[in-house]
């Protein structure tokens, strides 16, 4: 009877203790695949969840590693991009892949803080002589952020432009190259951060170094057929790549030139072109110029800043801004209107009061929305607050810098932005990241001084090199601009045009000194400080043994 008896109990208990005995599904990781997170560069982290704005209060750092990368000018390290789950050798790793302006790619598992391994590419390029020379604003080398494709589970692939203008394809599991280089950029330009929407690589050029013309360039992965086209008349320089808006048209601003559209020169405007599905070219779709361009033109306060796209209302819109420090508020399918000239929505001027070149809105705006549908759109601005402009909230006097926050909304049938926060004051603000209601952002620390030697300071890179301080993240409230948390004095460096990256519960900033930090949460294990030269000998050592 016993017997029976529990032989009935074991069958009836059977399915539950299967249930709680089986593996549970993990949540999938995040990735982090390109600068500004998205093809719509809207710098939101949609998935993550173990930082939250009680975690986030005691995010301490878990590791920081020494690449080896050396600096060229103001540049050095480009933000990681991260492949949250990859299937290695060793088993499945979260990878941070770190670009590095002197042709270095790295691979680093972020649960450790140890470098995986280490690219440097073979170059094609000769120095000539030609274009505009070498300088903070033409540093040769790698210069644009890569851009990871995840092709199956398990599996990524990381595209990147050495400095001789060739597309690089790796494996982001070991580092090694999958396909031969491919002809796409002429050599020693000045590409920004790559862009990736269906099977297409999209990216622009700015400030003619080394002679390279100021285009939109696309190559169609497939064809392998390379797609340009120029306005004419200034460079575009969106500090995290191109946006791509759902039908694919690529986006980005011209910087300081002349607006005479019918002479086919589309100066200090915000352009739209589009792959021909055909022939593989880009042509020109529409576009934007401030009423007042020419006086911007005349002022260099030009389009410089990776502007993300959002729906909204059930329309597609473009944000942007410039060094005059506005913002234009865009419909996707008429970008200006009938004379390209009028936007959907135009704000005050938020700083640069003094209109100064060095001043204004520089990097990549963010977007994002609550659960109950609230839009917002974020924007840092180097200097100080124009005097008229006002938030609901304000968070102390602003010397350096900041970042604004708007809401979008709608009033009167037309969508308006309108002025929520302003953000405590940051050493020169630079492009914000949103995760879970907290927005990172950071005061980048660089001196933005632009001048020629004179007596008492030195000029060019190596005077604001001198002059630069080090960077601080701070994490804010995302409706409310309030200080839950920041880094401090614990980053000893500073960085020029490089960004934040947000994903599974982890912060990262690289700076001038060739570091990189991961800061976390609490919870997340402590990783080791280490060096990438040491650690790539013991790289090398470990496949030539076999391991």
């Amino acid at each position: 009877m016993n017997r029976r008896w529990l032989a009935a109990m074991a069958a009836f208990f059977a399915p539950w203790i299967a249930f709680h005995q089986a593996p549970r599904a993990q949540t999938p990781k995040a990735d982090w695949l390109a600068d500004g997170g998205d093809p719509q560069r809207t710098a939101w982290q949609r998935n993550e969840t173990i930082l939250t704005k009680d975690t986030v209060k005691t995010m301490k750092l878990l590791w920081k590693i020494k690449l080896d990368n050396q600096p060229r000018q103001m540049h050095n390290l480009f933000p990681p991009l991260i492949a949250g789950s990859v299937s290695t050798p060793a088993g499945e790793k979260e990878i941070a892949v770190v670009a590095g302006v002197s042709d270095n790619i790295y691979g680093i598992d972020v649960a450790k803080g140890t470098l995986l391994w280490k690219k440097t590419f073979d170059s094609t390029y000769r120095d000539l002589s030609g274009g505009r020379g070498g300088g903070v604003l033409c540093p040769g080398g790698l210069t644009a952020t890569p851009v990871l494709e995840k092709t199956s589970p398990g599996k990524y692939v990381a595209y990147a432009v050495s400095w001789d203008g060739r597309l690089r394809m790796l494996d982001v599991a070991t580092g090694e190259e999958i396909e031969s280089p491919a002809l796409f950029l002429p050599p020693n330009g000045k590409p920004y951060a790559l862009n990736l929407v269906s099977g297409v690589i999209y990216t622009t050029t700015a400030q003619g170094c080394g002679g390279t013309p100021n285009n939109f360039y696309s190559y169609d992965l497939a064809t392998k057929k390379v797609g340009n086209w120029a306005p004419g008349s200034g460079g575009m320089w969106p500090r995290t790549g191109p946006s791509i808006g759902r039908d694919g048209t690529s986006y980005a601003g011209s910087g300081d030139g002349d607006y005479y559209p019918d002479r086919g020169l589309y100066g200090q405007a915000m352009i739209g072109v589009k792959q021909n599905t055909e022939t593989k070219a880009l042509e020109l779709k529409d576009w934007y110029a401030p009423s007042n361009a020419y006086w911007m033109r005349k002022r260099d306060l030009d389009f410089n800043a990776s502007s993300p796209i959002f729906d909204f209302q059930g329309k597609e819109y473009l944000v942007s801004s410039s060094k005059e420090c506005r913002l234009w508020l865009l419909d996707t399918s008429s970008l200006g209107g009938a004379d390209h000239r009028t936007p959907a929505y135009r704000t005050p001027l938020l700083c640069n009061e003094e209109v100064n070149f060095t001043m204004g809105v520089w990097g990549a705006l963010a977007t994002w929305e609550e659960p109950n549908g609230t839009r917002w759109v974020l924007t840092p601005f180097w200097g100080p607050k124009h005097r008229q402009f006002k938030a609901e909230a304000e968070h102390g006097q602003v010397v350096y810098g900041a970042v604004a926050a708007f809401r979008v909304q709608e009033k009167q049938g037309k969508p308006v932005l309108t002025h929520a926060w302003i953000s405590r004051d940051m050493y020169m603000a630079d492009p914000p990241v949103v995760a879970n209601g907290i927005v990172f952002a950071y005061g980048s620390g660089e001196s933005t001084t632009q001048r020629w030697p004179e007596p008492g300071h030195v000029g060019g890179a190596a005077g604001r090199i001198q002059e630069s301080t080090h960077a601080v993240i701070y994490a804010l409230d995302a409706r409310t601009g309030d200080e839950l948390w920041s880094s401090g004095d614990q980053i000893a460096s500073w960085n020029h045009f490089s960004g934040l990256s947000v994903a599974n519960g982890r912060v990262y900033i690289g700076t001038y000194d060739g570091i990189l930090y991961c800061f976390g949460a609490a919870s997340l294990p402590v990783g080791t400080t280490t060096t990438a030269s040491a650690e790539a000998t013991a790289v090398r050592t470990s496949q030539r043994d076999g391991q």
